[in-house]
């Protein structure tokens, strides 16, 4: 089993330096499928998948190449598209699963209707990138409940938390939102001072993060932006949230950012330092922000199941129990890269029985229900995804933050300028697309 409980790792993306190995296992799968596809053809055959495995090396999979490029925007409408409707959802008496459920549908429908054709006779992989989590009150992330599980059904007031992620071949688009829950669809909720000083802070420390990554720029720059915001709205960032850069198929990349540096006591728990990284042209990243009223010190819940988990690429052993030999095939073959939860698996029981093994042997990375350990913390958590294109940084998920949400606390000098400067630059894209849509609608 894991033998100390690493916040970092088991945070919302956790970092190996497996990302490349992922990759080339996800191209070895594809080119063994192609392999076996031809080995019954001629030698000439043969050449050509030589020739076809050099291309798929050569592959271009970042931004710079247009198709890619593509992919990322419409995954990113998709985690939209999911988000809102998932907001329009939380009512009072609305269930958790119902409401993950429900986000999977639009992920999973959406993406079915895009890139139907087949390439070089394999359907392109389309879905969920990360497993929508809703999360309540003091829990921070992670909460994806199986069917079995009585989880209470919302209440008005409640503090929800949405997190999701979709894909497009490999092109993952996430974000989260924060949310307060109405007592009807016409009235505003009550949002206490703190909350909504919280969520402004965790809102704007997450637009001013996706502005600093830039390339060129260094991830301690965008720490020290993101602590600036905090400090200013007397908040605490949450110890273990980690921004990660994104490739093909690779949630959680190499290159990260911390929310803020790590304590000594941090350390000695176990905390691990962040490199030092540059930011670069064509790269791709997850912003994401997660603020407390508390210590933002998290903590897995004792109560509540983990149900979110990701293979480990790397390892490998021979598992004992037929029900663990049964999860890690079903793993293998459905989620061989990316987050998924347990709900996916037909026969919750023996999913229970077997994933233990797996995780114990580190075949598989659990993402415990995290809460704040302070208790009667408030807490805000707001993601997007944002592509270092040639035109500068463009944020490409996430929604507006809610109009309830808001506080009498000012942040400092130089937040405010470039939060300024980011309204006046979204002002003008929305004059400019209602611009576009007045003309469609009158051609």
């Amino acid at each position: 089993s894991i033998k100390k409980f690493n916040y970092r790792r088991h945070h919302h993306h956790h970092t190996y330096n497996y990302n490349q190995q992922q990759q080339q296992q996800h191209q070895s799968i594809d080119q063994s499928k192609t392999m076996s596809d031809d080995d019954s053809s001629t030698s000439s055959a043969g050449s050509d998948v030589e020739k076809k495995k050099e291309e798929e090396e050569e592959e271009v999979t970042d931004l710079s190449n247009s198709d890619v490029c593509t992919k990322y925007q419409e995954a990113s409408k998709i985690v939209n598209l999911a988000l809102n409707g998932l907001v329009s959802q939380c009512v009072p008496g609305a269930r958790v699963i119902d409401l993950c459920k429900f986000g999977a549908s639009v992920i999973e429908t959406s993406a079915s209707k895009l890139y139907t054709k087949k390439v070089g006779g394999a359907a392109i992989e389309r879905g969920v990138a990360f497993p929508v989590c809703v999360s309540v009150n003091d829990v921070i992330c992670n909460r994806s409940p199986l069917t079995s599980e009585e989880v209470e059904p919302l209440k008005a007031g409640d503090i929800v938390k949405i997190d999701l992620g979709c894909h497009i071949d490999g092109y993952i688009s996430v974000a989260a939102h924060t949310l307060i829950v109405a007592e009807s669809p016409d009235a505003a909720p009550k949002v206490d001072a703190e909350m909504g000083n919280v969520a402004v802070a965790a809102y704007n420390a997450m637009l001013i993060a996706a502005a600093s990554i830039k390339a060129g720029t260094k991830n301690k720059a965008v720490t020290e932006a993101v602590n600036r915001v905090a400090e200013s709205y007397g908040v605490s960032a949450i110890a273990s949230v980690r921004m990660h850069q994104m490739k093909r198929f690779v949630i959680d990349g190499v290159k990260e950012v911390a929310l803020k540096e790590p304590t000594a006591d941090d350390l000695e728990a176990g905390e691990e330092k962040v490199d030092e990284c540059e930011f670069e042209q064509a790269e791709v990243y997850a912003v994401d922000v997660a603020m407390s009223t508390g210590e933002g010190r998290p903590r897995p819940s004792g109560e509540l199941r983990t149900t979110v988990f990701k293979r480990n690429v790397e390892a490998n052993y021979r598992l004992k129990m037929k029900n663990s030999r049964y999860v890690l095939s079903e793993v293998d073959k459905k989620f061989p890269t990316l987050p998924f939860t347990l709900a996916h698996f037909e026969d919750e029981r023996a999913v229970r029985m077997g994933i233990t093994e797996c995780v114990g042997h580190g075949l598989l990375t659990p993402y415990p229900v995290l809460e704040e350990s302070t208790k009667g913390a408030l807490v805000a958590h707001f993601k997007c995804t944002v592509l270092l294109l040639p035109s500068g940084t463009t944020r490409v998920t996430g929604l507006d933050i809610p109009g309830y949400f808001s506080t009498e606390k000012k942040p400092d000098e130089e937040t405010q300028k470039l939060l300024t400067e980011l309204a006046e630059i979204a002002a003008k894209k929305a004059k400019k697309k209602a611009k576009k849509k007045k003309k469609k609608a009158s051609a």
